[in-house]
Parts: structure tokens; sequence; C-alpha cells
């Protein structure tokens, strides 16, 4: 075996115990549909969820000034003209928009808030988190019809001493209230182009991608 490099180590020993800890998660590993498939009767992804360092706009109709484009903070607020501290996170944009409506009507009469997200974090039950034997394990944030070719693509592919086809999604099962294994095909998926291998994300999965021991 040559010699390794000692961030693709550290990847390998990452990927190893977040294996470890999922063994007992309840049987062998399952495969998910192809992405093809489920596309199809996707529909719109739930709302999205502010987290902290996120970039919004907001906007207050007839009341330009009233608005703002802002970063989330990292203590989970924001300021706006005539709002001081408003908390943010964890709230859907809509859910954002009637509190800041709330508080604008006391200088205002029936204000028009809306919030829109132009860059975005993610709140950590959002994010896809990549590790192991990838170009640069990453957490990336989750957004609708999101596929694992998305996220592959967003950290860079796989490293040179991946195991690709030997690369497992876990994913929490809130039916079942446990974690689920899944097999990936990543090494079909990104070197032979196969799209069967492609599969569709749900927020919080985590992606774990071995090194091959040749």
């Amino acid at each position: 075996m040559p010699h390794l490099p000692a961030r693709l180590l550290a990847a390998t020993a990452l990927a190893s115990v977040a294996l470890t800890g999922c063994a007992g998660s309840g049987g062998p590993a399952r495969e998910l549909p192809p992405a093809s498939f489920v596309a199809m009767q996707e529909g719109p992804g739930e709302e999205y969820v502010i987290g902290p360092l996120d970039q919004l706009t907001v906007f207050v109709w007839r009341n330009p000034e009233l608005g703002a484009k802002v970063q989330v903070r990292p203590d989970g607020r924001i300021t706006t003209p005539l709002i001081t501290d408003m908390p943010a996170v964890g709230k859907t944009p809509s859910m954002l928009a009637e509190d800041l409506r709330l508080q604008l009507s006391q200088y205002i009469e029936d204000p028009l808030v809306s919030v829109i997200v132009d860059g975005f974090s993610g709140t950590f039950s959002q994010q896809i988190r990549i590790v192991g034997a990838t170009e640069k394990p990453a957490s990336i944030p989750y957004r609708a019809n999101m596929t694992v070719l998305d996220a592959m693509i967003a950290v860079g592919g796989l490293s040179e001493y991946a195991s690709g086809n030997s690369a497992r999604l876990i994913r929490f099962d809130k039916t079942a209230g446990k974690q689920q294994e899944y097999k990936l095909r990543l090494g079909d998926l990104l070197k032979k182009g196969d799209s069967k291998a492609n599969v569709m994300l749900s927020p919080g999965d985590v992606i774990i991608i071995p090194e091959s021991m040749f």
C-alpha cells in the first residue's frame, strides 16, 4: 500500500469511527431507489429553516427604507431599521417575516413583509455531511431535490484512494426512531456515469467514504 498523506489517514480514521458507530444501527445496509425515479414524484421541499450566518433580504412593501440586506449573526439574531436583535435562527422565512411584521405594525399601518434567503449555511439538522476519502470533507446546506451527485460535486469528488462503491449513507429514520444505513455506489456514479447510482438526499444525511485497501 502506498504511503498516504496525513490528511487522508485522518479521513480514514474518521470514516472508520463513523462506520463503527453505525454498525449496530440494525441489519445490513440497504439500497436507495435511483434519483431519476424519486424525482418524478418529488414535490416542493420543506420550507428552509434559517441558520447562523445566512444572508437575508428583508423587503417591506411601500416602505423600502425599512427593508435591509442582513446576515444572521452567530447569536442567531438580526437587526433591521426600527427592529433590534430579532431572533431569526430556527425560523422559516415566512415565520420571520410575520415576526417582523408584528414589530413594524407598531410604527406603520398593516405592513407587508417578505424575507428571502440569498445565501445559506443551514442549521445542523439541514446540512449534508461528507466525510472520509473525498477531496474536501465538508458540511453543505441541504436544498430541495438535492442528490448525492450534487453533494459530491460540492466537495470536489472522490480522493485518489477512495473506495467509492463501499461508501455508505447514514440517515435518521424518524418513524423508526433510529439511524438507517444505505449503500452508495459512488465509483459507478462518478467514474462510469451510472445514473442509477444517483439517489436523493434528505436533510441531516451523512455520507461516509472509506479508503481502498489496495
